[in-house]
């Protein structure tokens, strides 16, 4: 399906669909805040009480958009370029994995990630494909990636030096140009429960991970950054780019909304390195918020995880023409004519 044509699998039907397969694990609800799931990790809860998730979409709901109708925007230009990776939108779909103990267990690993990989490539942006305790979540997810000629970032955790040094390997013979790490991995319970330990990285040691991507000829970017500080580590380590993060709220209770440090984030780092964000994004409207708060590209997960299972490869290209031409009419309304040059301007009171 060609970029921004719709299709022909409506998202109702994706959704309701999901709901059944899904098994409890996510109610697939009208609205995706974190209300009905708060504590359900593993599942695709928040952690704790929730809050950190809900955090999310409250900050972007509390942003505000300027409509502009004196200009001369009638197509405006979607495309963009990331890291080296040419994408029909500044849309990237985030890393979940672990379909059996996340997600209902109703469809295989390797036709989830499948469809989120192959969605994803047809729909001319790229998935991030993810990393876990078991090994065959990586090896499934590169295994897709490969098979779409390297259209695929994945995102390792924070191993001890020798897993990681293998699996950015591993992720280079798959022909991955990018390769990330959610940082903030140390504190996921779903390893803990698992009996599998990462680590937090002083300076050293991040650099140390940026050393071995690089060695490898991969660009290297650093997820689940919340802090201008940071954000200034992941610089002077020599990272290509960070994300703006709280892990959907899975990891840490009570964190901001990434809509509320966005801003300080990328006052202190725009233009520098690459700046991507997520957290509570489900729109096409949302994108151009956080576009507009300093963020190169945006980052969406569960959303795409539901329209995967509901859907396959078919549901996620379903959300990505759904969120395109939102994107585009946002752009439209508020006289944007190129997402690169989306900023403050476009919003209310900024």
């Amino acid at each position: 399906m060609p970029p921004g044509k719709e299709s022909d699998m409506e998202i109702k039907e994706i959704r309701d669909k999901a709901r059944e397969l899904m098994n409890g694990s996510c109610r697939v609800c009208p609205i995706c805040d974190g209300r009905v799931c708060s504590g359900e990790v593993p599942g695709m809860g928040g952690s704790g009480t929730g809050a950190a998730f809900r955090n999310n979409i409250a900050a972007l709901d509390a942003i505000r958009l300027t409509t502009r109708l004196v200009h001369e925007v009638h197509y405006p230009k979607l495309e963009t370029n990331i890291l080296g990776i040419t994408l029909s939108m500044p849309l990237i779909v985030g890393p979940i994995g672990g379909a059996a103990f996340n997600m209902g267990g109703a469809v295989p690993e390797a036709d989830y990630q499948a469809a989120v990989v192959d969605g994803a490539a047809d729909s001319g942006i790229i998935a991030g494909v993810p990393d876990g305790a078991p090994m065959a979540i990586i090896e499934t997810a590169l295994a897709c990636v490969q098979r779409r000629g390297g259209r695929g970032i994945p995102f390792l955790k924070p191993w001890a030096a020798d897993e990681f040094d293998l699996k950015v390997g591993m992720s280079v013979s798959a022909g991955c140009t990018v390769v990330g790490s959610d940082l903030d991995g140390i504190g996921m319970i779903t390893l803990r429960k698992m009996g599998r330990h990462v680590y937090a990285k002083n300076r050293k040691g991040l650099t140390e991970m940026v050393d071995i991507a690089h060695e490898r000829k991969a660009r290297f970017i650093i997820k689940g950054i919340m802090s201008v500080e940071d954000a200034a580590a992941c610089m002077e380590a020599g990272v290509d780019g960070i994300i703006v993060s709280n892990h959907g709220g899975r990891v840490l209770d009570h964190t901001p909304g990434t809509a509320e440090v966005l801003p300080h984030i990328a006052a202190a780092v725009k233009g520098r390195i690459a700046l991507i964000a997520d957290g509570g994004v489900r729109t096409g409207v949302d994108v151009l918020k956080m576009l507009a708060l300093g963020a190169d590209c945006v980052m969406i997960g569960r959303p795409y995880a539901i329209a995967a299972i509901g859907g396959g490869a078919e549901g996620v290209k379903a959300y990505t023409a759904m969120c395109q031409e939102q994107l585009e009419q946002a752009m439209i309304m508020t006289g944007c004519h190129d997402v690169t040059q989306a900023g403050p301007h476009l919003l209310h009171n900024r």
